[in-house]
């Protein structure tokens, strides 16, 4: 499959990347490499594609660049680009999310219209659903986001579905639930947790620890989506982890896996949801989804690079992606 990946050197984006080619395809990889975190970290992340014979990189802004003739010889299109982050959407920085997750996907949109594409998958998000009236959470469930990044995420979900109704657009949305993983963006909670524990620094903690999230390991994230890009289904889905875990629980595994984590904790943060739990039947049915990576071997796993990344004989962090 010839695939387009936006957003192709994030944390999600560059494991994406990786496992399109390890399963043969051609990939083009466009980022515009913004400095929400530091670009030489995302440039990093691309360090073992460049120079393959089926990656390529293009760095560009998508509201920017022209994307019919990027689009025009992909089989599939994966929309990974956008503004992260729900504690920075609040205040003035909103414009930019709204810039960057609903005028950019509505651009991808218009450009994908008329290109024949055989799919086109949109990484949406979890936050839509804000604290939601039912758990695990099905897709029929009304979406109420409690962050202005939940809402620009709905918006553009909402775009994706319009399009495919309307222009037959063949849209895939994937609500991501809590993507962790080696390498996973500096400003996350399981990446500050584990380099907390990793360098004996203690972990700020926003909230009590109660708070749950259905966690997911991200190579089984980048797995859902080639195969819903090979499936003939098109709509919403949801993809969860399989089971719903307590930061408390974390931190308690983190410190098995390493050493006892000192927390300091502190008040909660607005447009956090206090519990995420996903019902995966739709994924499931439509086409395989399962989750493979339990929460213990994935932070086993991020402990490792974390220290791989520390080690002087290492020139970088191998798996870091985002």
């Amino acid at each position: 499959m010839r695939a387009v990946v936006t957003g192709a050197a994030g944390f999600i984006g560059s494991h994406l990347c990786e496992h399109l080619v390890a399963c043969g395809d051609e990939v083009v990889g466009v980022d515009a490499l913004t400095e929400f975190y530091a670009p030489s970290r995302k440039r990093r992340n691309l360090s073992r594609l460049l120079g393959g014979d089926r990656f390529t990189f293009r760095r560009g802004d998508l509201l920017e660049l022209p994307l019919e003739p990027l689009l025009a010889q992909a089989d599939a299109v994966y929309h990974l680009a956008g503004q992260p982050g729900v504690r920075g959407s609040w205040g003035e920085e909103f414009a930019v999310y709204l810039e960057r997750n609903v005028l950019v996907t509505q651009r991808v949109l218009e450009a994908a219209r008329d290109t024949g594409l055989r799919r086109l998958v949109f990484a949406s998000s979890s936050s839509v659903y804000g604290d939601a009236e039912a758990y695990p959470t099905p897709e029929t469930l009304r979406p109420r986001p409690v962050s202005p990044y939940g809402v620009t995420k709905l918006a553009a979900e909402q775009l994706c579905e319009t399009y495919r109704t309307v222009f037959g657009v063949p849209a895939v949305s994937l609500r991501l639930f809590s993507v962790y993983g080696p390498g996973q963006r500096p400003d996350m909670a399981f990446s500050r947790l584990v380099a907390a524990a990793c360098t004996h620094r203690p972990f700020p903690l926003y909230g009590d620890g109660g708070q749950s999230r259905d966690f997911t390991y991200v190579e089984d994230v980048v797995t859902a989506m080639r195969a819903a890009a090979f499936s003939s289904w098109s709509g919403v889905a949801n993809i969860g982890g399989g089971s719903e875990v307590t930061m408390r629980h974390v931190i308690s595994l983190v410190g098995e896996l390493t050493d006892p984590v000192r927390v300091v904790q502190g008040p909660v943060c607005p447009g956090d949801a206090r519990r995420t739990a996903a019902d995966i039947t739709v994924a499931r049915d439509a086409f395989g989804y399962r989750p493979g990576t339990g929460i213990r071997t994935g932070l086993a796993a991020m402990v490792r690079a974390q220290r791989a990344s520390r080690s002087p004989l290492v020139a970088h962090p191998g798996a870091g992606h985002q």
